[in-house]
């Protein structure tokens, strides 16, 4: 027999399989002999009221075996098979990797950065020299900004794909099977250089083709036709590409625009990165007076509000991380977050940002639909300016700049190249900061201590999404001026993480099986 239980447990009590099982028995009556396995469907955590608990749904098998049901990726040889073009190799051109494969044609990716290992030696060079390779960084090189991202899998895209399957994909790659059952699935920024370096190798394995620090620098048409690619000055034939950038390839929109590639501006959102003691949201959040029970993770927050008509909020929130220095060139200042796998690191981190509308692009309206991208560079390039002219960030304390006072001393803070107090109303656009004080006053009600000179707000984060959108037609996922070419995941606006650009990556890849097999039909 088999039975779908939910039960509501301890933090204590759901970190063991063996109490589980004891709990099971008492409360539903079974004999613990007969419970031939159990296995955690769902698991939420309830800190909303005390005492706090873990719901948990769960799979009971009495007096017999669960069955047998491996997931299981189709590799296949496909060396000898049709070649598509992928360019970028983030969640998105991976997953579209693995995808083709499946499909039997054969991925060739070009990534401009360096595989992870070589990858880690220039991400060290930022904090410590405060040098900035524009290739190889935070957002570029193998597994793109997901492989030195908080590694969060939470989406709420779950129409576009299959959610459970990306997720299968990465546990058979070396991810925790926790993910799988997890409400905000997590795995870790010192866990995904692993699990990206295994998918390459499996896809390299079946006869796929990963070119490092190849960048792309021109695209080969024919009339209106794709035909191929230039990189590091040598032609490749190609008759599909996709395009997986992520949102800070800026100068592959600027092709796209010289060439007279149809693309869009579109709205973002841009603000900083707000640090507490992870401490300090934990007794917020789990009304402890000192420090939480260890048998509970380390706390986060999800906060939004209007402000003037204007959304303000949370974004990325980083329990137990860090704040990393995400440019990709010399002269600008980005910042984003994240956590390792156990979150242990004493600061909690968040993005907070504000809500950005094409009409704040008007400023820059001779440059096209890149204006969004305009208006970005700028406010970082300013942000570099303010910090000291180095890697330093511009920050101030939570309380000064609600109080419009600059900092006379900053908290320690985990962001390693270092900061540098400003008034972050100089530094912001001015409606960002207005904005911002507003939503940060009411997020103080709402989260009694939030509020407080312990915080340290560090800017800018503006890399939030990317500021033009590829279009393509919903049908075909094809661009509706360009065929062959086939935008994907985050730098073409359709995806916003690693679950959902994972997703868009299989769909585009789906997309070209089947226009590939029309014209097999049509040719017959």
């Amino acid at each position: 027999m088999h039975k779908i239980i939910e039960i509501n447990v301890t933090p204590e009590q759901a970190s063991s399989h063996d109490i589980l099982l004891n709990l099971v028995s008492k409360q539903f009556g079974l004999n613990l002999s007969e419970i031939s396995d159990l296995k955690i469907e769902r698991k939420s955590l309830d800190a909303r009221r005390k005492p706090i608990h873990y719901k948990l749904q769960l799979s009971v098998w009495v007096n017999q075996k669960p069955e047998e049901n491996p997931f299981e990726i189709h590799w296949q040889n496909v060396e000898n098979a049709k070649e598509v073009a992928i360019i970028g190799a983030g969640p998105a051109g991976l997953f579209a990797a693995i995808k083709l494969i499946e499909l039997g044609l054969r991925p060739v990716i070009f990534e401009r950065g360096k595989a992870v290992r070589e990858r880690r030696r220039d991400l060290a060079d930022i904090t410590k020299n405060n040098t900035v390779n524009p290739d190889s960084n935070y957002c570029f090189g193998e597994g793109g900004a997901g492989t030195y991202s908080d590694g969060k899998l939470y989406t709420r895209a779950s129409k576009r794909g299959d959610i459970k399957r990306i997720l299968n994909i990465l546990v058979a790659h070396g991810a925790d099977a926790s993910i799988l059952y997890e409400a905000h699935p997590h795995i870790g920024t010192n866990k995904l250089p692993q699990i990206i370096t295994a998918m390459r190798q499996n896809i390299e394995k079946c006869g796929g083709v990963i070119h490092f620090n190849a960048c792309v620098t021109d695209f080969i048409l024919q009339g209106k036709t794709l035909k191929g690619l230039i990189a590091n000055e040598q032609s490749y034939n190609f008759e599909h590409l996709i395009l997986a950038t992520g949102h800070s390839a800026r100068d592959i929109f600027r092709l796209l625009a010289q060439k007279n590639i149809l693309i869009e501006a579109k709205p973002f959102a841009l603000g900083v990165r707000i640090e507490h003691p992870q401490v300090l949201i934990d007794q917020i959040q789990y009304k402890c007076e000192s420090h939480r029970d260890s048998f509970l993770p380390a706390s986060s927050y999800s906060l939004v509000e209007q402000v003037n008509g204007r959304g303000v909020f949370s974004f990325c929130m980083c329990p137990g991380g860090i704040i990393a220095p995400a440019m990709t060139a010399p002269g600008e200042i980005v910042v984003n977050g994240w956590s390792p796998s156990k979150r242990n690191n004493p600061f909690a981190n968040s993005g907070m940002v504000v809500a950005l509308t094409l009409d704040d692009f008007k400023p820059y309206a001779k440059e096209g639909n890149l204006a969004g991208l305009a208006f970005q560079q700028e406010v970082e390039k300013h942000c570099f300016e303010v910090g000291d002219k180095s890697l330093k960030a511009p920050a101030q304390r939570m309380s000064d700049f609600i109080n419009g006072k600059v900092s006379n001393s900053l908290p320690d803070c985990s962001y390693l190249p270092g900061t540098h107090s400003a008034n972050l109303m100089e530094v912001l656009p001015s409606f960002v900061g207005k904005a911002l004080r507003g939503g940060l006053s009411a997020f103080g009600k709402k989260m009694k201590g939030y509020l407080t000179n312990e915080a340290i707000l560090v800017a800018t984060e503006s890399r939030t999404s990317s500021p033009v959108r590829i279009p393509r037609i919903k049908e075909t996922l094809c661009h509706p001026e360009i065929e062959g070419l086939y935008p994907c995941g985050e730098g073409a606006g359709y995806a916003g993480g690693i679950v959902s650009a994972a997703m868009d990556g299989e769909n585009v890849a789906q997309g070209i099986k089947n226009k590939i097999a029309s014209l097999v039909v049509k040719n017959a």
